[in-house]
């Protein structure tokens, strides 16, 4: 009997302790929800949730939710076709740079001192026209002496065409060491490849060379592949066609000219015998010519370090950059024209453009 006196002792104690416990618990909740600061975060966190796209999905029906699953499939049909949209873009650039070709041709001639324009090639009335022609008033005193002069220089084309291009954009300049100036003196063209019909999609840059002292090739390559089909992990990503990857090429350097590289000596000591020794080993060098061996994408899906990832995210920003702007428009940026409407144009592409790697650069329109 005391035994059972003793357990039903214990259990009103519990169920007491309990009571208690739930009583305070309910007193300091109705001290939380009375507290104003409480409250508004309570709401703030109310009101977000319901702001939220995928919360607001998630509350309506199934039926709906299924209706929603097939615009989504919908979606990404719409994907393929913008997919097969871009590969016949693709085609029609190809169509359009033969015919772009022959003007290249002459404008290398031109260029090179291979032939020399007609009257009528080099008739161009500028803005400035009235202006020039007061100022030729004044310069007729001196006309004599610059015949005379071009005569003894026997001056040939346009000097330094393709390096003052490289000069005058910073995007280039900023990769040009001094002594990589020489070398793109004997720059003669700069030349857009597109992949044959039926080819994986890509482009080729070409950079043909005059006879130099620095490498035996007389045209370096450097092609982006492209990419232009959704991803289908993330096919409502797709923005239009994308480079992927590049490939650059063997230089041939001559003895002692390559730039790409540096001799270093070092001083080394000998762990045994305590002697040291000096010894010369090559580093690599900043040069623009290291824009003809890349880094290479990782095909077996391996993610690169954040500064690859910058350089290659940049290397194909300035492949696109030759391809849409310097070669369609080289005149422009030779004498200048062409950067100040790049300036206002990046003002705008800023909203626009993005590229990190894993997006690469979007190209076309």
């Amino acid at each position: 009997m005391a035994d059972n006196s003793k357990a039903e002792d214990t259990a009103s104690d519990s169920v007491e302790a309990a009571k208690n416990a739930s009583d305070k618990k309910e007193k300091l909740a109705d001290q939380v929800m009375q507290n104003p600061q409480v409250l508004a975060a309570l709401q703030e966190r109310l009101d977000n949730t319901a702001l939220t796209p995928s919360s607001y999905i998630e509350t309506l029906p199934k039926a709906v939710k299924r209706r929603i699953d097939a615009l989504k499939q919908l979606q990404v049909k719409c994907a393929h076709i913008e997919a097969k949209f871009y590969e016949e873009v693709h085609d029609l650039e190809r169509k359009y740079a033969a015919l772009y070709q022959p003007l290249f041709d002459k404008r290398r001639e031109f260029i090179n001192g291979e032939a020399e324009p007609t009257d009528a090639e080099s008739e161009w009335h500028s803005e400035n026209e009235e202006e020039e022609k007061l100022a030729g008033d004044l310069k007729n005193v001196v006309v004599i002496e610059e015949k005379a002069e071009a005569e003894e220089t026997n001056l040939k084309g346009i000097p330094d065409f393709w390096f003052t291009i490289f000069r005058n954009v910073d995007m280039l300049s900023e990769l040009v060491q001094e002594y990589d100036e020489p070398i793109l003196k004997h720059l003669q063209d700069i030349k857009v490849k597109f992949s044959e019909p039926g080819q994986p999609m890509s482009f080729s840059l070409e950079f043909h060379f005059g006879p130099n002292d620095y490498f035996s090739n007389s045209v370096l390559t450097k092609t982006y592949k492209m990419k232009s089909e959704p991803d289908k992990t993330d096919p409502f990503s797709f923005e239009g066609p994308e480079i992927v990857d590049c490939e650059g090429c063997t230089i041939d350097w001559k003895k002692g000219k390559n730039v790409t590289v540096k001799t270093i000596k070092k001083k080394q000591k000998h762990k045994g015998r305590g002697t040291v020794r000096t010894i010369t080993k090559q580093v690599p060098n900043d040069s623009f010519f290291n824009f003809f061996n890349p880094i290479k994408v990782s095909g077996d899906g391996e993610s690169l370090d954040e500064d690859s990832e910058f350089t290659l995210a940049a290397d194909f920003e300035i492949g696109h950059f030759f391809r849409e702007r310097i070669v369609p428009r080289a005149v422009l940026y030779f004498t200048g024209e062409a950067i100040e409407d790049d300036d206002n144009v990046c003002m705008l592409s800023a909203f626009f453009i993005k590229h990190p790697v894993h997006r690469n650069i979007l190209l076309l329109f």
